[in-house]
């Protein structure tokens, strides 16, 4: 069965969305905007769009869909395993790939192509999270580690937490850094304003990015950064902190940007100690060829 909501306009003007929104602080804009845009949301009987404009007296009805069960299918999505023994995975992400299935995104995640090539997995998460020790975003490329047991989960997500492992990223930002190196040590929580993205709040989560310029270009800098803490969208908000976002970011990035699918960030380098024999384990992955054609096509600074 679907829920419904009725929502009695009083002295309220503006777009339906936007009205919507504020009187039902409870779900986002972006929700919102994907139910008008399914046609749940309705006006005197009638299907309303979200640039309509409401009047005192309307009475909008919103119809909850039902939730979208996921369903965990194997699928053969030929992802590029780097490494894999009994206990742990290396897998190299493309871009445009979510990690695991959620609302709206149900197939085609990272996980889906994990349970046909590689079957065996940790169950510690979640049933839509099986192996997933740490995620990275759809839009960025790169190593990540998977645990195939529950035993090696637990070694590989106490080196996340005791900020032994190593990761370190290539990013391409907006303008020309002038200095070599620098440590960014700015708290990261939801943003007040857009429920979407995150940002440096004074409440948030500790967080530290360190970055050492690579080089320079008109307009960009190509950057390495490493992470000390692993906050949702970290690099991204940080950059885009200190002025510097990351070229193509469609939510912390300039509008205008370099053509291509998403933020020029990847996750090169992957070290950690192997679970069972305590051997040090590095991996690297080279720049998808989207970047490194990209590269080609800037000015290099003198």
């Amino acid at each position: 069965m679907e829920n419904e909501i009725e929502v009695i306009i009083h002295k309220e003007t503006g777009r339906l969305d936007k009205v919507l929104s504020e009187r039902l602080p409870e779900y986002s804009r972006s929700q919102i905007q994907q139910w008008i845009k399914e046609q749940h949301v309705t006006s005197k009987g009638k299907v309303v769009k979200a640039n309509y404009k409401v009047a005192a007296g309307d009475v909008i009805v919103i119809r909850i869909p039902e939730p979208e069960e996921l369903e965990l299918l194997p699928e053969d999505l030929d992802l590029e395993i780097v490494y894999e023994d009994q206990d742990v995975v290396v897998v190299n992400k493309p871009q445009g790939m979510v990690v695991h299935p959620s609302a709206g995104h149900s197939h085609g995640t990272l996980v889906n192509g994990l349970l046909y090539q590689v079957k065996d997995l940790s169950t510690i998460n979640d049933v839509v999270r099986p192996g997933i020790v740490h995620r990275i975003d759809k839009d960025t490329s790169g190593l990540l580690m998977v645990a195939k047991n529950d035993r090696a989960h637990e070694a590989l997500a106490k080196q996340l937490k005791d900020k032994t492992s190593l990761r370190k990223y290539v990013a391409l930002v907006h303008g020309e850094i002038p200095h070599e190196k620098g440590r960014i040590e700015a708290p990261i929580g939801r943003s007040k304003v857009n429920r979407k993205m995150q940002a440096v709040v004074a409440d948030g989560k500790p967080a530290v990015t360190h970055f050492t310029v690579l080089e320079r270009f008109v307009g960009f800098t190509l950057v390495e950064l490493q992470l000390e803490t692993g906050r949702t969208h970290q690099i991204r908000v940080h950059m885009q902190y200190i002025g510097y976002p990351v070229a193509g970011d469609p939510l912390y990035g300039p509008k205008k940007t370099l053509p291509g699918h998403g933020q020029f960030l990847h996750a090169k380098l992957l070290g950690f100690t192997h679970p069972t024999t305590g051997a040090e384990m590095v991996f690297e992955a080279p720049l998808p060829e989207i970047f490194q054609t990209t590269l080609a096509k800037l000015t290099k600074k003198d």
